[in-house]
């Protein structure tokens, strides 16, 4: 049987504003195979964001077990939690959130630095990773002298330097021409062949969704289908 590497059962997720309580996870079930890239589709407010913040520990939960790697997140303290998150997981957003005064390589081995690396390894480790994203000649460069495909590069860099087992991807492509778009998912899919690292990725694209093994579907905070995908990567 092949390893899970994500394990949630039954979660529960409220938001109570005080004046309106969001049921956003309704009782969600989800596995996920070590280096499987896993695409989370379904409409605005479906519950898509939540799921991810949830299993990565970014979002606490009010019901339910998330298990990563045979490590029970949701028994965690915060800053066990955070510790845990950077040391085994990276993460990509939509908005690129680079530092402005750092260049590329800086941001790129901020991760490394903050958890103690050394910097001389930190800044080999973050050109490195830039040379996997094919960016090994803008590492002096700013994020406002880069493009936006290559700002995600830059950000796609900073998830991967610690070599983490799992990447949670939310909208990678949101910001992105059709063409960016395509040449970033490239970059995804090798990582995830080559290195067999873990994606978990939210998406209102279908041609991202394609490019996964699984295309889950959620709607009003539930999971509404969990299927293979057969589509080309």
């Amino acid at each position: 049987m092949e390893q899970l590497i994500i394990k949630a059962t039954g979660i529960y997720k409220t938001y109570n504003t005080g004046k309106i309580e969001v049921h956003a996870l309704r009782g969600v079930d989800l596995a996920v195979r070590r280096g499987e890239m896993v695409a989370i589709m379904g409409p605005s407010g479906c519950g898509k964001t939540t799921l991810l913040n949830t299993l990565s520990g970014l979002d606490d939960i009010n019901q339910g077990e998330v298990i990563i790697d045979g490590a029970p997140l949701h028994t965690m303290s915060d800053r066990k939690r955070t510790q845990y998150r950077a040391e085994k997981m990276g993460f990509i957003f939509q908005a690129f959130n680079l530092l402005p005064v750092l260049s590329a390589v800086e941001n790129v081995e901020l991760p490394l630095l903050l958890t103690g690396v050394k910097s001389g390894h930190a800044r080999r480790r973050a050109l490195e990773t830039l040379a996997l994203v094919g960016l090994d000649g803008e590492a002096p460069k700013r994020p406002a002298e880069m493009s936006g495909g290559q700002q995600q590069r830059v950000t796609i860099a900073r998830a991967l330097v610690n070599e983490p087992a799992i990447v949670w991807a939310d909208e990678p492509t949101g910001n992105l021409d059709s063409e960016t778009s395509n040449e970033i998912m490239d970059v995804l899919c090798r990582m995830n062949k080559e290195k067999g690292q873990t994606f978990v990725v939210v998406t209102h694209d279908l041609a991202v969704g394609h490019r996964a093994d699984r295309i889950v579907h959620m709607r009003d905070g539930v999971i509404e289908s969990d299927q293979a995908n057969h589509g080309s990567r």
